[in-house]
């Protein structure tokens, strides 16, 4: 299951850094949203995966039972997952007023700081 996971994050890196690396602005939106799942999927690979078992304190004891499922990277992710869909959310607002003002979405034409 980890080398699976670890597979997935060098996809998701690949795919991301590829987009990243074209002209358009859309496809660096995008490839900035793989990046992000690939760094999400990185932090739940490393917090070790664990099937089946909560990070609950039984009653009586004093810390959880080997295994138990790691909450903080799950925590990290959320936020992660938050904060990216905000981030995403502006860019997409950022494209549009630049498409209106410049119309176009090639990232050579914006080279200029005189506006059209």
């Amino acid at each position: 299951m980890i080398l699976f996971l670890a597979l997935i994050t060098g996809i998701l890196t690949t795919v991301g850094i590829f987009l990243i690396l074209r002209r358009s602005l859309v496809k660096v939106i995008l490839g900035l949203a793989f990046l992000g799942h690939a760094a999400n999927m990185l932090i739940f690979t490393i917090g070790r995966i664990t099937k089946g078992k909560a990070a609950f304190v039984p009653e009586g004891s004093l810390s959880p039972f080997e295994p138990f499922a790691d909450p903080l990277p799950q925590a990290l992710i959320l936020t992660a997952i938050v904060i990216g869909f905000g981030v995403q959310a502006f860019l997409i607002v950022l494209f549009k007023q630049n498409y209106k003002s410049l119309k176009s979405d090639d990232l050579d034409n914006m080279n200029t700081t005189d506006m059209l």
